[in-house]
C-alpha cells in the first residue's frame, strides 16, 4: 500500500524552492534574465498604471502578476535544466517515470547489464510500456528478451517500447513524459490492476542465473554418482 504523503511545512517548501532556484541558475544561463524580465515588466506596468490612473484593481493585478510570472519561469526553466542534466545519466528515465502523476506502475531496471544498460517496465492505461536506456545495441537485446517474456502473460494488452537516446528512431528523454501521456488509453483501470498482478507473479518466480554455474553451487562427484545410481 502506498504511504500517505507527509505534509511539507512552509519553511521546507521555501527551502525546496531555493534549491530548485540554485540548480536552475547553475545549469541555465537564460534563467536569470528571464526571471528578471518576469518581475520587472509587471512592476513597471503597475507603476505606469498608477501614473496614468488606471484604477486600483488594475494596479493590484499587475503587482500580483509579477510573482506569478516568476513562478512560471522557474517551473519551465527548472524542468528544462533538469532534462539537460539528466541526459546521458544512468537511470534518468526511471527517475522521470517514477515521478509521473497518475496511475503508472513502474518497475525500474526490470532487466539490466553491469554496464548500466537497462529496461524499465511501465503499466498504465495505454498498456505495457518498455523503456530502455544505455547502449542502443545492448538495450535492443534486453528489449527483445523482455518482449518474449512478457507476451506470455500480458495477453492482448498493447505493448509499446522506446529506447532513450538521440539517434535515429530513439526517443529524447525530454519527450519521454509527454510521449507516454499522449498514448491512447486502451485498457481500463481494472485491467491495469490485473496486469500488475500478473507481472508481480512473473517477477516473483526465481530465475536460473545465466552463464556458468559457480563452483560452490555444483554438486560433488560423489553426489552425482549417487544420483545416477538411483
Amino acid at each position: 500500500m502506498a504511504k500517505p504523503q507527509e505534509k511539507v511545512s512552509f519553511g521546507q517548501r521555501l527551502k525546496q524552492i531555493g534549491m530548485v532556484f540554485q540548480f536552475t541558475a547553475k545549469h541555465d544561463k537564460w534563467f536569470a534574465p528571464l526571471l528578471a524580465a518576469a518581475l520587472v515588466i509587471p512592476i513597471a506596468l503597475a507603476v505606469l498604471a498608477i501614473l496614468l490612473g488606471w484604477g486600483v484593481f488594475t494596479v493590484i493585478l499587475l503587482f500580483l502578476l509579477a510573482p506569478l510570472a516568476a513562478l512560471v519561469v522557474l517551473s519551465v526553466r527548472s524542468n528544462s535544466a533538469m532534462m539537460t542534466a539528466a541526459e546521458g545519466q544512468p537511470g534518468a528515465a526511471a527517475s522521470i517515470l517514477e515521478q509521473m502523476r497518475g496511475d503508472w506502475r513502474v518497475r525500474p531496471a526490470a532487466s539490466s547489464t553491469t554496464s548500466f544498460d537497462m529496461v524499465h517496465i511501465v503499466i498504465g492505461r495505454p498498456g505495457v510500456i518498455l523503456v530502455g536506456e544505455g547502449d542502443s545495441a545492448k538495450v535492443r537485446g534486453l528489449l527483445g528478451a523482455e518482449k518474449r517474456r512478457l507476451t506470455k502473460v500480458i495477453g492482448n494488452a498493447p505493448l509499446h517500447d522506446y529506447i532513450i537516446g538521440t539517434g535515429e528512431g530513439e526517443l529524447s528523454i525530454r519527450k519521454l513524459r509527454m510521449t507516454l501521456l499522449r498514448l491512447p488509453r486502451d485498457i481500463s483501470g481494472a485491467e491495469v490492476n490485473a496486469l500488475d498482478k500478473r507481472l508481480a507473479a512473473l517477477f516473483a518466480r526465481p530465475q536460473m542465473p545465466k552463464g556458468a554455474i559457480p563452483k560452490n553451487m555444483r554438486p560433488s562427484k560423489g553426489q552425482f554418482r549417487q544420483s545416477r545410481g538411483r
